[in-house]
Formats: structure tokens, C-alpha cells, sequence
């Protein structure tokens, strides 16, 4: 259904939904589009959302919504929203399913022209060295003791059993762990889903890109990233918690349920159900949500690791030969408790970030230090067939979006809708026939993720830019994909 409220221009690059465009709305809305852009946000219900997020209690300043905004469960899908860790609520419509759903990239010293004749045989090796598909098993087997570590200690694990180096650690999120995880609030039932998922891609938007260096904008930031020039083979990864983390989300939606009216909220849509931050409910899913968020750092630590194993098969050398450094590992479905300035005071604030990248700022003490001077690298992924940015954070996303930008291209087709537009083997063929090599498990998938189903990431990205809440450093275009 159309958006049939109020919309205000603000500038070239905001628009604003008052606050009494809704009654029980606690805060405007604030959408970051440009006009070409807006049609096609305005035809979905994702902006009924955005309002409807600004009824949650201890909301501040806005409920926000990034320019890759599409409709999700409860939250929009680019949704933002910090509430007062004194006052306000967690509600896990503001995380999603996939908590941690993320993307790591690696720098090489590689370059199209070292890949390209070796290409199908890559392909090959990353599709055959790490498993995708829905319900995929991977490598490893875990025990119930050894998956409460992983609970614990994220990426940290998966470096102590051999998956990669400390080094990496340095240039994860959170140093790819978040210590207030508690694996006694994570249920059997997820414990066991997880069991046999460590290291695997998943399905649907997950991917593993093999990506070349088409333009870089910020010459400085990008050596500093190890993104030297045009030509470059970058690999991206994108994947989740995968059904440890999707299992924790509905245990948590049902105690959510409950508590939304035990605590008296009145709300205008049941998935937006939450409890006070510091409630049993609110500290208990924040600290299983962590466990999962853990798990996801280590499900992508297992997998460059693999990674790095397939490109020393084929290219026959040695990863560190190969120049396969972590330039980012970062979080894009996430509730964190935050430090930011309002009316003047730090506060503590639950920041949602909902299909939103994170985007700390330069000098920014969360920023790893080898990125401390140009701020946080900023990953934004787009579809199979066009491009992927890196960015970075500013401090202008600080003041205004909770230090929060783009987390990609944002769909524009539900899936069923793309599946009635075209056949997955035609994608396949047509990406091949622009030089990009596709291996998935089931073909006929391919049409839910081709590139007429989303936003052209470019628009996104340059929204983001033109807005200033993340500043653009290069752009890369895939070359060959292994599809969830």
C-alpha cells in the first residue's frame, strides 16, 4: 500500500514525515532519498513503518530510515532508530532474523589479469570449499560445549582453532566480539540449528564476490585500506548468524509479546513488540542477541579463511603471499548500546541499526587504529550484476544518523516478484555473456536476486554521499559470484 501521509522536503537529500502525522508518533520520521528515488519508496509500506517505529518508547530525535529503505518485520529494512537506555525499549523488529547478517572484505595483491584466465576454476573452489544453500552443513561439527564458545568469544574462536590470523581481528567490528553475550539465554532449539552451520553462506541475498577495482574517489583512504588502483581483486563475503541467530529472534519475538503488555506499551503494530532496555526481557535478548551476533563474526571468519584456502589452490601460493588482508568485517543487523550526545549530554542510547552499516567517524575511539585517521571503512554492498562501494563514516552521520549509513542496494521486487520477471538460468546466462561467472546450488533462485530486483547501488550510494553521512572511496564491480 502507497504511502498516503505526509511527506516534507527537507533538502536535496531528507525528507521528513512529522510527528503528527500518526497520533502516538514520539518523533518525526526522517527518510534519506533523492527524487528519482522516492516513487519507489513511497509505493511500499516502508514509510508506514518508519512512523510506526516512532511510537516506541524513549525514542530519540527521529526514526530514520537510510536511501536503501524497503518494508521488513516491524522495522523497515534500512531502518534506524536509538532509544534511551534509561527510559526507552529494545525491541528485536529493530534487528531482524539475521542478527549480524554482515560483509568482510579482503584486499590481494591480485589483478584481473592475474584471475581472469583462472577464473571458472576459482569459482569452482569457493562453491565446492564453502557450502551455501538453506539449511547448508558445514566443515565443522560443534559440540554443545564448543558452540557456547563460539557464543562467547566470535571471531576470537574460530583464529584460536586455526581459522585465520590474530591480525585479523584488529579490522572486525567489535574486534569481532561483543562481551555481553550469555550462551545460558540461547535456547537449545537455536543451539542446535547452529551446530552444523558454522562456516557456511546461507541462502538467499548471501554471497562470496570475486570483485575488481573499477574507480577509486579517496586516493589517500583507499592505500590506507590496502585498495591500491583500478584492477585490483577485492573479495567480499556476505552472510549471517544463519538459523542460530533466526532462532533466537523468534524466542525473543514471543517473550517480547508478552512483555509489550505486561510493561503497558501500546504500540500500532504487534512486530514492533519490545521491553525496557533494562528490563529482565530487554538485558536477556540483548545478551542472546550478542551470542548470535558472536556467532555470525565467527561464521565469517571460517569462511575467508576458506576463502584464502581456494585462492592458494588455484593460484599456488600462500594467502600472505597473496596480500589476503581483512580491510573490514562490519555488523548490519545489530541493537548496540552507544554513547552519543543529545541536547548536549553523552547519553546512553540502544542504537538500532536494521540493514544500516555503522559509520563511525575519523579519531573515533572504536575506529581500529590503523583506520583512526580517515574514520571507519563503510561496506555497501550492491546486486550481482552492477557494483559495490567502500566508504567511509563521518562525523556528520554521528550528529544526525547515530554515526549509521546505507547497508546496500535495497530491493524494489519482493522475491516472488522477480521469480515472474525472468528464469534464474537467463540471469546466469546474461551475467555470463558481461563476463561474470555464477555458481549457485539452485539456479532458478538467481531471479530473485537479479539486479531489476533492487535499487542501483550507485543511487544509494550517492544519496549516502550527497547527504554526507558516509563519503565514497571506491567502487567494484563483480567478476565471479558463489550464490546462496
Amino acid at each position: 500500500m502507497a504511502w498516503q501521509g505526509k511527506l516534507v522536503r527537507v533538502d536535496e537529500y531528507r525528507w521528513e514525515i512529522p510527528m503528527g502525522s500518526k497520533p502516538g508518533m514520539r518523533v518525526p520520521g526522517l527518510i534519506y532519498a533523492d527524487d528519482r528515488m522516492l516513487p519507489i519508496i513511497k509505493e511500499e509500506q516502508a514509510l508506514e513503518q518508519v512512523a510506526n517505529v516512532a511510537f516506541l518508547p524513549g525514542i530519540v530525535r527521529y526514526s530514520l530510515a537510510m536511501p536503501d529503505i524497503h518494508w521488513g518485520y516491524g522495522f523497515p529494512i534500512g531502518g534506524v532508530a536509538a532509544t534511551r537506555a534509561s527510559d526507552g525499549v529494545v525491541s528485536p523488529g529493530g534487528v531482524g532474523f539475521d542478527i549480524n547478517c554482515g560483509t568482510r572484505l579482503l584486499r590481494t595483491d591480485l589483478t584481473e589479469r592475474d584471475v581472469r584466465p583462472l577464473l571458472g576454476r576459482l569459482v569452482d573452489e569457493l562453491f565446492a570449499n564453502i557450502p551455501s544453500g538453506v539449511g547448508a552443513e558445514g566443515k565443522l561439527r560443534l559440540r554443545e560445549r564448543e558452540i557456547d564458545d563460539v557464543l562467547r568469544k566470535g571471531a576470537a574462536w574460530a583464529v584460536a582453532h586455526g581459522y585465520g590470523d590474530a591480525s585479523d581481528l584488529e579490522c572486525i567490528e567489535e574486534g569481532g566480539v561483543i562481551a555481553s553475550a550469555d550462551p545460558a539465554l540461547v535456547s537449545d532449539k537455536a543451539k542446535k540449528r547452529g551446530a552444523p552451520q558454522l562456516g557456511t553462506l546461507g541462502a538467499g541475498n548471501h554471497f562470496i564476490e570475486v570483485q575488481v577495482v573499477d574507480e577509486v574517489f579517496d586516493a589517500r583512504a583507499a592505500r590506507v585500506m590496502g585498495i591500491d588502483e583500478p584492477g585490483q581483486v577485492l573479495v567480499l563475503l556476505h552472510s549471517g548468524s544463519r538459523g542460530l541467530g533466526h532462532q533466537v529472534c523468534e524466542d525473543y519475538l514471543r517473550v517480547m509479546g508478552e512483555a509489550t503488555g505486561r510493561y503497558g506499551i501500546e504500540l500500532p503494530d504487534r512486530q514492533l513488540a519490545c521491553a525496557p532496555v533494562r528490563s529482565t526481557e530487554g538485558r536477556d535478548y540483548l545478551a542472546a542477541m550478542a551470542c548470535a551476533a558472536n556467532y555470525a563474526f565467527a561464521n565469517r571468519q571460517c569462511m575467508a579463511h576458506w576463502v584464502r584456502q581456494a585462492f592458494e589452490r588455484i593460484l599456488s601460493q600462500s594467502w600472505t603471499s597473496l596480500g589476503m588482508r581483512v580491510v573490514y568485517d562490519l555488523s548490519h543487523n545489530i541493537a548496540k548500546i552507544e554513547r552519543h550526545v543529545v541536547d548536549g549530554k553523552k547519553v546512553e542510547l540502544c542504537v538500532h541499526r536494521k540493514g544500516a552499516t555503522r559509520a563511525f567517524p575519523p579519531g573515533h575511539p572504536d575506529v581500529p587504529q590503523r583506520y583512526r585517521d580517515i574514520g571507519q571503512p563503510v561496506l555497501i554492498p550492491g546486486d550481482m550484476g552492477r557494483a559495490s562501494y567502500v566508504a567511509l563514516g563521518t562525523q556528520r552521520a554521528v550528529e544526525e544518523t547515530w554515526a549509521s549509513t546505507a547497508h546496500g542496494a535495497g530491493r524494489v521486487l519482493s522475491r516472488g516478484a522477480a521469480k515472474r520477471l525472468q528464469k534464474g538460468a537467463d540471469v546466469q546466462r546474461s551475467l555470463a555473456a558481461r563476463g561474470i561467472m555464477v555458481k549457485t546450488a539452485h539456479v532458478g533462485g538467481l531471479a530473485e536476486e537479479a539486479s531489476e530486483a533492487y535499487k542501483d547501488v550507485t543511487d544509494v550510494v550517492n544519496v549516502a554521499h550527497g547527504a554526507g553521512i558516509s563519503l565514497k572511496v571506491s567502487r567494484q564491480r563483480p567478476i565471479g559470484i558463489v550464490k546462496g
